[in-house]
């Protein structure tokens, strides 16, 4: 299958779930899942594997089992690179009623990768290494995210105020946002995804460089 864009009728199919998160809704609308959202996102991930590795779709069903959010259906269809044999260092794009997001980096870090990111940021080489590429993509309309600290980490100190802020981090993540547009259904969708993606190369080998794989596999879900 040739990704030639998202329908608007996938957005649209977002639009109505997250007015009726139900499986009434879901049965109804089953097809155009499959044809507009799912079917799509996996030809656009078909083509970018060459480039970046094969993508994992996710599962459009939640998992309410330790959640107070019942509903049983996500808002969006999500897929990710995870080259194996890097163990830190990924790629994400979803499609939502909200349009088209991109990401990259890493979203959980086991404690021994925790250990070894703090061990890297205040390593001189290394820790101005991330923090430049962390500003250059800050400056280039990226959102940081991941899970942080309030303080810096006890035993860990560094004398720039950028490096200190990245010490904080318990996973490291980029993000950005585009809003729907003519263009999320053509086949610049992919061009947009390739470009993005590219963007996130320097920080995913950083990570995959001093973060690397977690000795405590069993321990992922």
């Amino acid at each position: 299958m040739t990704f030639d864009g998202f329908p608007d009728e996938g957005l649209v199919f977002y639009e109505g779930l997250e007015a009726d998160n139900s499986k009434t809704y879901w049965t109804q609308h089953r097809a155009v899942y499959e044809s507009c959202v799912r079917g799509p996102l996996q030809a656009l991930a078909d083509e970018l594997a060459s480039e970046f590795g094969p993508a994992k779709l996710f599962r459009p069903y939640r998992d309410v089992r330790f959640s107070n959010d019942k509903t049983p259906y996500k808002t969006h269809q999500g897929a990710v690179v995870e080259p194996p044999g890097r163990g830190a260092g990924a790629w994400y794009v979803q499609v939502s009623a909200d349009g088209l997001r991109v990401a990259g980096g890493c979203w959980r870090l086991e404690s021994d990768q925790v250990a070894r990111y703090r061990r890297a940021v205040v390593d001189d080489v290394q820790g101005r290494r991330l923090a430049g590429e962390v500003a250059r993509l800050t400056a280039a309309g990226w959102e940081v995210g991941g899970d942080r600290l309030t303080r810096t980490p006890t035993g860990f100190a560094v004398d720039d105020g950028d490096r200190a802020a990245l010490l904080r981090h318990r996973s490291l993540s980029v993000a950005r946002q585009f809003e729907p547009a003519p263009w999320l259904h053509e086949r610049e969708a992919l061009n947009r995804v390739r470009t993005a993606w590219r963007d996130l190369v320097a920080l995913n080998s950083w990570l995959a460089d001093n973060v690397g794989a977690t000795t405590k596999e069993n321990r992922r879900r």
